[in-house]
Protein backbone atom coordinates (compact mmCIF):
# COMPACT_ATOMS: atom_id res chain seq x y z
CA UNK A 1 0.00 0.00 0.00
CA UNK A 2 1.17 3.27 -0.66
CA UNK A 3 2.67 5.12 2.16
CA UNK A 4 0.42 8.35 2.74
CA UNK A 5 -2.90 5.62 2.54
CA UNK A 6 -0.95 3.32 5.26
CA UNK A 7 -0.08 6.25 6.99
CA UNK A 8 -3.97 7.25 6.97
CA UNK A 9 -4.99 3.88 7.76
CA UNK A 10 -3.01 3.56 11.17
CA UNK A 11 -4.13 7.28 11.98
CA UNK A 12 -7.89 6.11 11.60
CA UNK A 13 -7.35 2.59 13.44
CA UNK A 14 -5.68 4.46 16.14
CA UNK A 15 -8.09 6.85 16.79
CA UNK A 16 -10.91 4.89 16.95
CA UNK A 17 -8.97 2.37 19.10
CA UNK A 18 -10.68 1.13 21.98
CA UNK A 19 -14.14 3.26 21.38
CA UNK A 20 -17.50 1.03 21.91
CA UNK A 21 -20.32 1.33 19.27
CA UNK A 22 -22.02 3.48 21.85
CA UNK A 23 -18.96 5.91 22.06
CA UNK A 24 -18.87 6.24 18.39
CA UNK A 25 -22.43 7.42 18.05
CA UNK A 26 -22.04 9.88 20.70
CA UNK A 27 -22.15 13.89 19.86
CA UNK A 28 -22.00 17.10 21.26
CA UNK A 29 -25.10 19.15 19.90
CA UNK A 30 -25.18 19.82 16.25
CA UNK A 31 -21.80 18.16 15.30
CA UNK A 32 -21.46 14.62 13.80
CA UNK A 33 -20.39 11.71 15.68
CA UNK A 34 -17.15 9.45 15.04
CA UNK A 35 -18.74 7.12 13.29
CA UNK A 36 -20.51 9.70 11.11
CA UNK A 37 -16.80 11.22 10.56
CA UNK A 38 -15.83 7.38 9.64
CA UNK A 39 -18.82 7.35 6.95
CA UNK A 40 -17.79 10.55 5.73
CA UNK A 41 -14.48 9.38 4.66
CA UNK A 42 -15.77 5.69 3.78
CA UNK A 43 -17.87 7.88 1.17
CA UNK A 44 -15.33 9.93 0.36
CA UNK A 45 -13.08 6.55 -0.47
CA UNK A 46 -16.08 4.97 -2.28
CA UNK A 47 -16.50 7.82 -4.47
CA UNK A 48 -12.89 8.24 -5.44
CA UNK A 49 -12.79 4.38 -5.99
CA UNK A 50 -15.91 4.92 -8.32
CA UNK A 51 -14.26 7.92 -10.29
CA UNK A 52 -11.23 6.14 -10.82
CA UNK A 53 -13.06 2.92 -11.76
CA UNK A 54 -14.63 5.49 -14.70
CA UNK A 55 -11.79 6.67 -16.06
CA UNK A 56 -10.26 2.85 -16.31
CA UNK A 57 -13.97 2.13 -17.90
CA UNK A 58 -13.46 4.84 -20.28
CA UNK A 59 -10.27 4.24 -21.47
CA UNK A 60 -8.51 7.52 -20.94
CA UNK A 61 -8.57 10.28 -18.29
CA UNK A 62 -10.38 13.47 -19.09
CA UNK A 63 -8.13 16.17 -20.38
CA UNK A 64 -7.90 18.71 -17.68
CA UNK A 65 -5.98 21.60 -16.63
CA UNK A 66 -6.05 23.29 -13.00
CA UNK A 67 -6.64 26.47 -12.98
CA UNK A 68 -4.72 28.97 -10.87
CA UNK A 69 -7.15 28.84 -7.97
CA UNK A 70 -7.03 25.07 -7.76
CA UNK A 71 -3.45 25.32 -8.34
CA UNK A 72 -2.98 27.29 -5.53
CA UNK A 73 -5.42 25.62 -3.55
CA UNK A 74 -3.77 22.06 -4.08
CA UNK A 75 -0.50 23.61 -3.15
CA UNK A 76 -2.04 24.45 -0.06
CA UNK A 77 -3.71 21.08 0.69
CA UNK A 78 -1.30 19.04 -0.07
CA UNK A 79 2.39 21.21 0.23
CA UNK A 80 1.29 22.55 3.55
CA UNK A 81 -0.89 19.41 4.84
CA UNK A 82 -3.38 22.23 5.71
CA UNK A 83 -7.16 21.51 4.99
CA UNK A 84 -8.97 24.64 6.08
CA UNK A 85 -11.87 24.21 8.27
CA UNK A 86 -15.65 25.40 7.92
CA UNK A 87 -16.24 23.92 4.17
CA UNK A 88 -19.33 21.78 3.87
CA UNK A 89 -18.85 18.56 3.06
CA UNK A 90 -20.53 18.03 -0.51
CA UNK A 91 -23.75 16.21 -0.84
CA UNK A 92 -22.32 12.75 -2.10
CA UNK A 93 -20.13 12.70 0.66
CA UNK A 94 -22.13 13.61 3.61
CA UNK A 95 -23.44 11.05 6.34
CA UNK A 96 -26.31 9.14 4.99
CA UNK A 97 -26.90 6.41 8.00
CA UNK A 98 -24.65 3.75 6.51
CA UNK A 99 -24.24 0.62 9.54
CA UNK A 100 -21.75 1.53 12.01
CA UNK A 101 -20.04 -1.68 11.55
CA UNK A 102 -20.37 -1.96 8.21
CA UNK A 103 -18.27 1.34 8.00
CA UNK A 104 -16.08 0.45 11.10
CA UNK A 105 -15.25 -2.89 9.63
CA UNK A 106 -15.23 -1.87 5.53
CA UNK A 107 -13.23 1.54 5.80
CA UNK A 108 -9.78 0.40 6.18
CA UNK A 109 -10.79 -2.07 2.80
CA UNK A 110 -11.80 0.67 1.49
CA UNK A 111 -8.55 2.74 1.65
CA UNK A 112 -6.65 -0.46 -0.16
CA UNK A 113 -9.57 -0.79 -3.02
CA UNK A 114 -8.91 2.56 -3.45
CA UNK A 115 -4.79 2.75 -3.61
CA UNK A 116 -5.17 -0.27 -6.23
CA UNK A 117 -7.74 1.62 -8.75
CA UNK A 118 -5.53 4.57 -8.33
CA UNK A 119 -2.05 2.33 -9.01
CA UNK A 120 -4.14 0.75 -12.26
CA UNK A 121 -5.09 3.72 -13.62
CA UNK A 122 -1.10 5.48 -13.04
CA UNK A 123 -0.28 1.77 -14.54
CA UNK A 124 -2.38 1.99 -17.52
CA UNK A 125 -2.05 6.31 -18.29
CA UNK A 126 1.27 7.57 -16.36
CA UNK A 127 1.99 9.00 -12.85
CA UNK A 128 2.50 12.12 -14.13
CA UNK A 129 -0.87 12.53 -15.54
CA UNK A 130 -3.89 14.14 -14.19
CA UNK A 131 -6.48 11.28 -13.83
CA UNK A 132 -9.13 12.98 -12.20
CA UNK A 133 -11.00 15.74 -11.28
CA UNK A 134 -11.75 16.56 -7.18
CA UNK A 135 -15.26 18.62 -7.00
CA UNK A 136 -12.68 21.29 -4.98
CA UNK A 137 -9.07 20.98 -5.77
CA UNK A 138 -9.70 20.41 -9.68
CA UNK A 139 -7.83 17.92 -12.00
CA UNK A 140 -5.36 15.91 -9.69
CA UNK A 141 -2.47 12.84 -10.53
CA UNK A 142 -2.77 9.80 -8.47
CA UNK A 143 -0.29 10.80 -5.75
CA UNK A 144 -1.89 13.69 -5.60
CA UNK A 145 -5.06 12.02 -4.67
CA UNK A 146 -3.47 9.87 -2.37
CA UNK A 147 -1.78 12.89 -0.62
CA UNK A 148 -5.43 14.83 -0.96
CA UNK A 149 -6.89 11.53 1.44
CA UNK A 150 -4.19 11.67 4.00
CA UNK A 151 -4.05 15.42 4.71
CA UNK A 152 -8.11 15.27 4.68
CA UNK A 153 -7.83 11.88 6.97
CA UNK A 154 -5.09 13.45 8.87
CA UNK A 155 -7.84 16.35 9.37
CA UNK A 156 -10.47 14.18 10.67
CA UNK A 157 -8.41 12.35 12.63
CA UNK A 158 -8.26 15.19 15.04
CA UNK A 159 -12.00 15.51 15.52
CA UNK A 160 -11.90 11.86 15.96
CA UNK A 161 -9.46 12.10 19.04
CA UNK A 162 -11.38 15.28 20.39
CA UNK A 163 -14.85 13.28 20.13
CA UNK A 164 -12.74 10.34 22.25
CA UNK A 165 -10.87 12.53 24.56
CA UNK A 166 -14.66 14.01 25.55
CA UNK A 167 -16.73 10.52 25.51
CA UNK A 168 -13.67 9.17 27.73
CA UNK A 169 -13.90 12.11 30.41
CA UNK A 170 -17.21 12.93 30.25
CA UNK A 171 -19.37 12.16 33.35
CA UNK A 172 -21.26 8.94 33.20
CA UNK A 173 -25.20 9.46 32.55
CA UNK A 174 -27.99 8.55 34.64
CA UNK A 175 -29.45 5.40 32.69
Amino acid sequence: MDRHLDKLKQALQSAIADMSNAQLLWHPQEKWCAAEILEHLYLTYTGTTKGFQKVLQAGAPPTLHPSLKQRWQILVVNGFHYLPTGRKSPPMAQPKGLPLEKVKNEFENKIAEMDVVIADCEARFGKRVRLLNHPVLGPLTGQQWRKFHLVHGLHHEKQLLQLRDAVFTAPAQPA
